[in-house]
């Protein structure tokens, strides 16, 4: 019998709840939540990109992100840089950077344990499903 998809719609939202309150919990020593290091994650991986694309990128409002912005700035994580015309970029500092990367090997330990029930075949044609549902 086919799963209920308002199940399986309600699985994933309750996956992605369990690892975001875990990387809060493991994040918090770093001074970090997974707001912030996803946008320093998403500042690495891009780095010319405007305010407006990392609001984007990482599901927030214009305005959000720029009140995140500011905090981070105030923290010394990221830097804002003179952009073309009257943009403003951002960019890591050096602190960011470091922060974003013991961050990354938290968050991945969380996702290991996440995905561990499941053997390397499984992993990857839940990620294969996945990517097919998205690309819809």
């Amino acid at each position: 019998m086919p799963r209920d998809l308002g199940e399986i719609g309600l699985s994933v939202k309750r996956l992605q709840m369990r690892h975001h309150r875990t990387a809060n919990e493991r994040l918090a020593p770093l001074g970090l939540s997974i707001v912030q290091w996803d946008a320093l994650r998403h500042l690495h991986e891009n780095p010319d990109a405007s305010l407006h694309d990392l609001a984007q990128l990482t599901f927030q409002t214009d305005q959000s992100f720029g009140t995140l912005a500011t905090r981070m700035i105030d923290r010394g994580l990221i830097e804002r840089i003179p952009g073309p015309g009257r943009a403003v970029r951002h960019r890591l500092t050096d602190k960011g950077d470091d922060l974003r990367q013991k961050a990354g090997e938290i968050v991945r330990g969380i996702l290991t344990e996440s995905f561990s029930p499941l053997t390397a075949e499984e992993q990857q044609t839940f990620g294969d499903l996945l990517a097919r549902v998205l690309a819809r």
